[in-house]
């Protein structure tokens, strides 16, 4: 399915078909069905917890959330984009580790006037997402409640598959950076929703925003449905990577914490970033694998070299100077803007 595509999935609820006059059970009952199993699930949604299969013993786990607000805007987003980006963000930090996506666990907080339709537009972007980005994994079960805003919380499982996890402490110098991934897209498909979707008080438009998915189609889908390269984790780990990170704050930020992890720094060559290497660097919801390799290794494919790993104490440059940070910040915001 291509990205622009994905912008046209949306579910409206009917007045009479809300969360407040179906309830939990009738909701549940239809939002489940739309889910697929996953291949690792020995029991699944149905009894008070799922029971997975962990093959050599271990498993990597990590969670998010998304809040309206802050993360997401309903009259941006419809409720398909909203399930494939909570799937795909949280695939992107299992593979960073290496490991392979197996299962997710989801839960949603929702006003009461929340139509049944939104949840199972939600289902259906978390579906397709898992079968595009991490084909056998499911979602195994999840929780719903009320709230005054929309919120989504995702809980990923990884298998690593016999092999060592690939944590931000292992880059050394004299390593290849490499990364796997869009730079910068997801930042400027935000960038056009802020100065091209929104009203003259500032806030989103529907209206405009139909607009703007006609005229700018990938890079609104970049930042509302991102396609990460999830399988590459498991590339990378194969090839002998040293250290990996999901870039979901920026490239910059996030390289940072590589650097600080393993007391190096790592220095990006501005021409290997495109024509920006500015909002290559800062900017952030792309959720490519950053990712470093041994001098000398082959890089596999997706990934590019991008830059070197020097001696150093934990500091990120461009072409040898200090870089600044810049990126997301949940409590600042990307450019003192909440997406």
């Amino acid at each position: 399915m291509e990205q622009a595509e994905r912008g046209a999935h949306t579910t409206d609820g009917a007045e009479d078909d809300t969360l407040a006059t179906r309830g939990e059970s009738a909701a549940l009952s239809r939002i489940i069905p739309r889910l697929t199993p996953s291949g690792v699930a020995l029991v699944g949604p149905g009894d008070d917890a799922a029971v997975l299969a962990a093959a050599d013993g271990r498993y990597v786990v990590t969670t998010d959330l998304m809040v309206h607000g802050p993360d997401f805007r309903l009259a941006w987003s419809t409720p398909y984009e909203l399930g494939w980006k909570a799937a795909a963000t949280n695939l992107t930090d299992v593979a960073a580790m290496g490991a392979r996506p197996t299962a997710l666990v989801v839960a949603i907080a929702a006003p009461p006037h929340t139509g049944v339709g939104v949840l199972e537009g939600i289902a259906d972007g978390l579906r397709e997402a898992l079968a595009e980005l991490a084909p056998g994994a499911g979602v195994v079960g999840g929780d719903l409640s009320v709230s005054s805003v929309l919120t989504i919380a995702v809980t990923a499982f990884g298998d690593l598959e016999g092999r060592p996890p690939v944590l931000r402490s292992g880059a050394r110098p004299g390593d290849v950076i490499a990364h796997a991934g869009a730079r910068g897209d997801a930042a400027r498909g935000l960038a056009v929703l802020f100065e091209h979707a929104t009203d003259a008080s500032g806030e989103p438009d529907a209206t405009a925003t139909a607009r703007v998915r006609a005229e700018h189609p990938d890079l609104v889908a970049a930042q509302l449905a991102p396609v990460p390269p999830v399988s590459a984790g498991v590339v990378a780990a194969i090839a002998g990577a040293t250290a990996m990170l999901d870039v979901s704050d920026g490239l910059a930020r996030d390289a940072l914490r590589i650097a600080r992890a393993s007391g190096v720094d790592l220095d990006f060559a501005s021409e290997r970033l495109g024509p920006d290497p500015r909002i290559a660097l800062a900017g952030a919801e792309d959720h490519g694998l950053l990712a470093t390799f041994p001098d000398g290794a082959a890089i596999p494919a997706p990934f590019e070299p991008v830059g070197r790993v020097l001696a150093g104490d934990g500091v990120v440059r461009i072409d040898g100077e200090v870089a600044g940070a810049g990126g997301w910040d949940p409590y600042a915001g990307w450019d003192g803007r909440a997406g």
